[in-house]
């Protein structure tokens, strides 16, 4: 006997159909001996539209209220599996983030902070199914807390935790974390097994699977996820630690996958005064205003001289960025600001870099094989990040891809 959780994302439980056949696969395992908690997101689209009502009823609106309205999405689907699961014999029920209680700090982007089972524990004791609504807690005053968007993922690895489950199985419309996105190379193939750091890597530079806050938490308290398909019955990926994902293939490429992110725009600010405090001037008020800075690259023609800096934030917040940059223009000193969304980051993510020379060198020989200019680079332990043109995205994708390797089936 096992104790699992199953976390459905938003196309999983797209309609009464899809939750029929979500309940199918929660009730195998429960009959199979396993003690089953589930944790579900809202229908496909269902967030998004109760976003946008927010955003009509107060462009400004109070992040309480809001967490009380985009809350109800996983409510309704959580109430509807647990009926399902009646009609099909199983004795479930569904439970709220404050009934438990999930016990969170914040609104929109709120952190767990604890997560009592002993309601868990007396249903499972009981021989019984818990279905619990993902992306939600309740604060210290009693308020309903929202974890932010792909909040569901991070309920499921907490919950996972804080229960001490055997593994914590993701189910998603894909098949497992593969080498790169499928759609532009065909021959990227499924992974049978990545390590947390991998995933991690993955997951923030463009990977969609899961989310980076659930894969830092299963990392931090190494919680197995496996990532599997909700429409088909086919092994998926495992997320472990690095000793389990070695035992499962002793062999592994280098490199794991490449990753790519559309998600970025570039900022550049030409004649910075070469000065002390000059760059703390820029990235402070940046910092204060909560936008995350990337890739970062300064070029200094010579020492007194003015430079350029050029760095990246999240498309989404260069409206922001370039509001701050303005008012911080005549402390900084810098004489111009350009800025450009058509880029995208392409990564190179694998934990065989940290024995393996070269890797930066092959990446870069290979692109500008094909005439793909870079523009910035960026690296950590297990990855090399560049920002290119957004118009080389695929052809980027599919070269790096072949040049490592991973097009190759592997016995």
């Amino acid at each position: 006997m096992a104790r699992i959780v199953m976390k459905f994302g938003g196309t999983s439980m797209a309609g009464i159909e899809r939750i029929r056949h979500v309940a199918e696969r929660v009730r195998r395992e429960v009959e199979a001996g396993n003690e089953v908690a589930v944790v579900v997101s809202a229908m496909a689209g269902e967030t998004d539209r109760l976003v946008q009502l927010c955003r009509e009823a107060a462009p400004l609106y109070d992040p309480r209220e809001y967490d009380v309205v985009v809350a109800s999405g996983e409510q309704v689907t959580s109430g509807l599996l647990a009926i399902t699961l009646q009609g099909m014999g199983l004795k479930a029920r569904s439970y709220m983030g404050w009934q438990l209680p999930i016990r969170a700090s914040g609104h929109v982007s709120a952190f767990i902070e604890e997560i009592d089972v002993d309601v868990l524990e007396r249903v499972f004791a009981e021989g019984g199914t818990a279905v619990i609504p993902g992306f939600q807690g309740v604060t210290g005053e009693g308020a309903l807390a929202t974890l932010g968007r792909g909040g569901s993922d991070t309920s499921a690895v907490a919950l996972a935790v804080a229960m001490k489950a055997d593994r914590c199985d993701i189910y998603t419309d894909v098949e497992g974390v593969f080498t790169t996105d499928p759609r532009i190379v065909p021959k990227a193939r499924k992974l049978q097994a990545v390590t947390y750091e991998e995933m991690l890597e993955l997951a923030s530079v463009g990977a969609k699977v899961l989310q980076t806050r659930s894969v830092g938490l299963a990392m931090r308290f190494d919680m197995p996820l496996m990532v599997l398909s909700s429409f088909e019955d086919l092994p998926g990926t495992l997320i472990a630690g690095e000793a389990a994902v070695e035992g499962c293939n002793m062999e592994r490429n280098i490199i794991t996958g490449i990753a790519h992110d559309l998600n970025e725009a570039r900022v550049t600010l030409a004649g910075l005064p070469d000065r002390a405090g000059a760059v703390a001037s820029i990235f402070g008020p940046l910092a204060e205003a909560g936008i995350n800075v990337d890739m970062i690259v300064q070029s200094v023609a010579r020492v007194g001289e003015p430079s350029d800096l050029t760095f990246t934030v999240p498309t989404a917040s260069l409206p922001e960025t370039v509001a701050v940059l303005k008012q911080v223009q005549d402390k900084a000193g810098f004489a111009d600001m350009l800025t450009d969304t058509d880029v995208v980051k392409v990564s190179a993510v694998g934990v065989g870099m940290r024995s393996n020379a070269g890797i930066a060198a092959r990446m870069f020989e290979t692109l500008a094989e094909r005439g793909i200019n870079i523009l910035a680079i960026t690296t950590s332990e297990i990855k090399v990040s560049v920002l290119i043109p957004e118009d080389y995205t695929e052809l980027a994708v599919r070269v790096l891809h072949t040049a490592f390797g991973l097009d190759e089936v592997r016995a």
